[in-house]
């Protein structure tokens, strides 16, 4: 299906954990899609370890799996997205081309536990410094979706900026990726859950 797709290219397939660490070290994909439970290597020991080759890679999950035990430590991993293989065709390409841009795609069930997850954590340690106001400027739009480029083109910015202010936001509250900034600023009110806000679905074209 996605090799069908004009802007999709299938560069290479993997049976296991193993294997797909391998393969993302050694084809760079643009996005990797994962499962969760494979034989070898799971899922999220895998997003760790192709994170630590390569931190800019951009992992979307793809799985039947959306206990705590599952989604948590995936996310935290490090990975850009999380879909359930519920998840309509359309839905998948959109999340394959939302995560290539930067941007954070979730399905809304796992949406919905993370955002009851940070508004219950007990151990999100504060911040120490507070952030800028420019600083919460990019992260209410991180939280919006925005890539870093359009982030810049926002503020009138350069987008080294941007990624200077996103990894600044970061360290100050203590998270691990844009996954994380954008669920913490959902629970601080700067935005509405995506599950509030999402418009219908734009026609497949």
């Amino acid at each position: 299906m996605l090799d069908a797709e004009p802007d999709m290219e299938v560069v290479g397939e993997a049976t296991d954990g193993d294997r797909a660490v391998s393969l993302a070290r050694s084809l760079k994909p643009d996005v990797i899609l994962l499962d969760l439970v494979m034989p070898g290597k799971e899922g999220a020991q895998a997003i760790r370890e192709i994170k630590r080759d390569n931190p800019e890679a951009r992992i979307l999950v793809l799985t039947g799996f959306d206990t705590d035990d599952q989604v948590f430590p995936a996310i935290e991993a490090g990975a850009s997205g999380y879909l359930l293989k519920d998840s309509s065709p359309l839905e998948l390409r959109r999340a394959v081309r939302e995560v290539y841009e930067g941007k954070t795609a979730l399905h809304p069930n796992i949406a919905l536990k993370l955002v009851q997850k940070l508004n219950h954590a007990s151990d999100l340690k504060p911040t120490e410094e507070p952030l800028t106001p420019r600083e919460m400027e990019v992260l209410t739009l991180v939280a919006r979706g925005l890539t870093n480029q359009e982030i810049g083109d926002e503020l009138w910015i350069s987008e080294n900026t941007v990624g200077a202010h996103v990894s600044n936001i970061l360290a100050k509250l203590h998270l691990a990726n844009r996954t994380q900034a954008a669920l913490y600023a959902v629970q601080k009110g700067l935005v509405k859950p995506a599950t509030e806000t999402a418009s219908p679905p734009a026609a497949d074209t």
